[in-house]
């Protein structure tokens, strides 16, 4: 077992690298509590064969495995959840109420995800989707709350990168895992005491207004910790929120500023970021985090276009 792909975060949390695209670059969760654990995000089904070499590694049951928890039925953080499922069969599969029948059933989804990458491209990146039975899957209210043994987890659903995202508060180490809803920020976006993060506003279900309130609800908790599927656990500060509601307002300014013109927001979106990063890190990686934000960005500016289009039609 690569140490490399696993890291013991305390509170009986460990963080598995997804594997997705590349390392680093995605992961996923295990909680542990008492003799009963949970998998919050799954990767994809490429990623699946990492946990159950954690499992086999620390002599884990496959019926110990409660529930399967996706922030959001994205393919990144949901992609594995139908070959989870298959493996584990006391676990039940958590999951807002928007996210049900796409897990049900996710032609939906491979469609739309083949039409953007194409069918090569899409083999590689998520491999086999399986649907889940509808009867071991339970959808989760607003507010709602679950037992891991004492382990409280509540969820929150939280717009504004998608309709069907939910964050999941784990009292027990006061923290959000966050999904997508508090940005991504790569392992070399940390530099000491100041962290980089850039805001995930991929299409095609972003809202500035919707994400700004959501951002305010993780707030009011005081967390201590984010567990950002993109990528690993990230100290809570008010002034990283704070740069995540700048860079909100200001994505929305330049996507005004540029109509349609996707290339050219692109392009602002690139000259912004590295800005940002310049000003809090040491400037001298400028080549290196330009090409590592480049598809970030790509996906950005196409939410934003997208957002725009829906924003004049209202």
């Amino acid at each position: 077992m690569n140490n490399l792909d696993y890291e013991n975060l305390g509170f009986g949390i460990t963080c598995i690298d997804a594997h997705y695209v590349k390392p680093g670059q995605a992961c996923f969760y295990l909680l542990e509590e008492g003799e009963e654990y949970a998998v919050i995000e799954t990767g994809t089904s490429h990623s699946v064969a990492r946990l159950t070499t954690l499992l086999d590694a620390r002599g884990i049951r496959p019926e110990q495995v409660r529930y399967i928890i996706p922030t959001h039925v994205h393919l990144d953080h949901a992609g594995g959840a139908g070959l989870m499922m298959s493996l584990f069969p006391c676990a039940t599969l958590l999951v807002h109420p928007r996210g049900v029948r796409h897990m049900a059933d996710p032609a939906r989804l491979i469609d739309a995800s083949r039409s953007v990458y194409g069918d090569e491209l899409f083999e590689q990146l998520y491999g086999e989707i399986r649907a889940v039975d509808e009867a071991r899957i339970r959808a989760v209210a607003d507010g709602e709350t679950v037992h891991l043994g004492e382990r409280l987890l509540l969820f929150r659903h939280t717009r504004g990168h998608a309709e069907h995202h939910a964050c999941i508060w784990d009292a027990t180490s006061c923290g959000w895992f966050s999904g997508d809803m508090f940005g991504v920020s790569y392992p070399w976006c940390r530099f000491g005491e100041r962290n980089f993060l850039l805001p995930s506003t991929t299409p095609s279900q972003f809202d500035p207004v919707a994400f700004a309130t959501s951002l305010d609800v993780l707030d009011s908790y005081n967390p201590r910790f984010i567990f950002l599927t993109h990528f690993g656990r990230l100290d809570y500060a008010p002034e990283t929120a704070a740069l995540l509601r700048r860079q909100v307002k200001d994505y929305c300014e330049m996507a005004r500023d540029c109509g349609d013109n996707g290339e050219r927001l692109q392009s602002k979106l690139g000259e912004y970021s590295l800005a940002l990063l310049r000003d809090i890190g040491d400037g001298e990686s400028a080549v290196c985090w330009a090409e590592a934000l480049a598809f970030d960005l790509q996906l950005n500016a196409q939410g934003l276009l997208a957002w725009l289009r829906s924003d004049r039609m209202a």
